[in-house]
């Protein structure tokens, strides 16, 4: 197992951005790297809440780590901080037991430079899911994330997060 630290900068207050965490519209939104869709099946945004999402390629031949085209997965809210802090206990639904596992991902929401610095941190990541492919979607979605915020994905964007 291993870790992955990602981090972006994005023009909008961590109270936007938190909120942007923890709706299940705007998480379907933008937590999804390029190339795929999501679908959000439950969420319970408090602490001890469950979620389950699903993460599907558009193209038809690639291979999901959850069967088909499909990573699900699954798990909850150990920690929330308003405006500061999301700790998330993950595992993908899978048979095949090298990419399961619980994994942590915490997320850090610091005010700077009139906006806010998000930090990504996953502990516990399975060794089968490559490093690269983590960062590269973490990278993504965090692109998203600030394209979201900033109200740059348009009609996408929700007006409670205003």
């Amino acid at each position: 197992m291993y870790a992955t630290r990602v981090t972006r900068h994005v023009q909008a207050p961590p109270d936007a951005v938190y909120r942007a965490l923890t709706d299940p519209d705007a998480v379907a939104a933008w937590r999804v790297p390029a190339g795929m869709s999501a679908r959000v099946h439950t969420f319970d945004a408090r602490e001890g809440g469950t979620f389950r999402v699903s993460l599907t390629y558009d193209d038809t031949a690639a291979t999901g780590k959850s069967g088909g085209r499909t990573d699900t997965y699954h798990g909850r809210f150990a920690r929330l901080v308003p405006g500061a802090l999301v700790v998330e206990e993950v595992e993908f639904e899978s048979d095949s037991a090298s990419v399961r596992g619980l994994m942590t991902m915490t997320t850090t929401l610091t005010g700077a430079d009139g906006g806010t610095d998000v930090e990504i941190l996953h502990e516990g990541v399975p060794d089968d899911i490559r490093r690269e492919d983590n960062e590269l979607g973490t990278r993504m979605a965090l692109d998203n994330l600030a394209r979201f915020v900033e109200g740059r994905i348009g009609a996408r964007r929700s007006p409670e997060l205003e």
